[in-house]
């Protein structure tokens, strides 16, 4: 059966923009992210499925009647750093490598190891691990700026067409920047508690780089706006929310939202502790909150936090898509999340399908919002509950 409201029938980009912003008439998007899938069998040389051998990324998107969450447009967005900065970096060994920042205030220094599981590097020395160190960064924060990119953009357009609305993500806030990029968890951690004015310098420099990124978001054609912060509560109390990310939130999508942006962010891992701010925190919704037996929290306390006012994206956790759990298990939290959400949902996998997921049940979850979306009114209007 075809019909004219299956994801097979749709422009995407244009869909994911009407849920977002209410005019879909209540329907949903099905929006699974699943080119990790497909990554991580390159990265091993593991043959592709012959079904999708000589397809683009976007061509197997339009095949599995799904839409992409296209976070490639990041790339639209250019750092421009101070040209008194000089960077370089020397092979200490095989497949380990140090880079080094030199600035005129001092310079410093990362090590990364390769890994025999990805493409991705693992930080074995961070560049942040002295008061001196952050005051170097502190004043790469201050010279740096953000450019638009319109090539990368008309590039990353013709690639992925009408499969989703054109998306990005913010460099992360605060407390997790330095938790995952400049310092690690423990050293980051010490730092709050003791370098107090240094580390407040340092948040404040880094988020008037991140005003200054907002001001070249806003003048570029992309709404849908993502705070890739990867929330988790075993590392990030209330109150260190409160304090630190709470208000940078609220600044960042009031400016976002001034030039009528979509703002979520990513919270993964658990989410239970943090999940009360889900309303209070000025975002439109919240991305790959993990539910059980997964993450830490039920689909009911998910909906309870986020009421009618905040979207839900993804909310499958990812484990549903491996053969250890049913394809009836999975039907069953595809339906109760649409009942809970619905229209106010973005429906993906929290986080991303793992390498040993069954793609075929991409198609099982496609199939069901298919359904449900064939079955709803078409009744222009506002959200329901609104």
């Amino acid at each position: 059966m075809s019909r004219p409201t299956d994801h097979r029938n749709l422009d995407l980009a244009q869909f994911n923009l009407d849920v977002a912003f209410g005019h879909a008439h209540g329907r949903v998007l099905w929006q699974p992210r699943i080119l990790c899938w497909f990554t991580d069998k390159r990265f091993a040389g593991e043959p592709l499925p012959e079904r999708y051998r000589e397809m683009t990324e976007a061509e197997i998107y339009r095949d599995l009647g799904c839409s992409n969450r296209v976070y490639d447009y990041n790339d639209c967005y250019r750092r421009v750093e101070d040209p008194r900065i000089e960077r370089t970096e020397q092979t200490l060994s095989e497949g380990v490598i140090r880079r080094c920042v030199r600035t005129p205030v001092g310079e410093i220094s990362a090590v990364f190891r390769k890994s025999a599981n990805s493409w991705f590097e693992i930080q074995e020395k961070h560049w942040i691990e002295t008061p001196e160190d952050m005051r170097v960064g502190t004043w790469i924060q201050d010279h740096t700026t953000w450019e638009w990119d319109e090539d990368r953009f008309r590039e990353v357009l013709s690639m992925w067409g009408d499969r989703g609305a054109p998306s990005m993500y913010m460099p992360r806030v605060n407390v997790e920047h330095l938790y995952l990029e400049t310092m690690g968890v423990e050293r980051a951690i010490f730092a709050l508690l003791e370098w107090e004015e240094v580390v407040e310098d340092y948040f404040r420099a880094l988020h008037e780089c991140h005003l200054r990124m907002i001001e070249v978001i806003n003048r570029s054609p992309i709404r849908l706006v993502c705070f890739g912060d990867n929330l988790h509560c075993a590392t990030l109390s209330p109150r260190l929310y409160e304090q630190w990310v709470l208000p940078a939130y609220h600044d960042r999508c009031a400016r976002l939202h001034s030039a009528g942006k979509f703002v979520y962010s990513h919270w993964d891992g658990d989410t239970k502790a943090l999940l009360p701010y889900a309303r209070s925190s000025g975002l439109d919704g919240i991305e790959a909150i993990t539910p059980k037996p997964q993450g830490d929290v039920t689909l009911e306390e998910m909906k309870e936090a986020l009421g009618n006012e905040v979207f839900l994206l993804d909310g499958i956790p990812a484990v549903f898509f491996d053969r250890t759990y049913t394809e009836e298990e999975l039907a069953e939290c595809a339906e109760r999340l649409i009942e809970l959400f619905a229209p106010r949902l973005i429906l993906g996998i929290s986080d991303e399908i793992s390498s040993t997921g069954d793609l075929e049940r991409v198609r099982l979850v496609g199939k069901i919002v298919d359904d449900y979306n064939a079955e709803v009114p078409s009744n222009p209007g506002s959200l329901e509950g609104d």
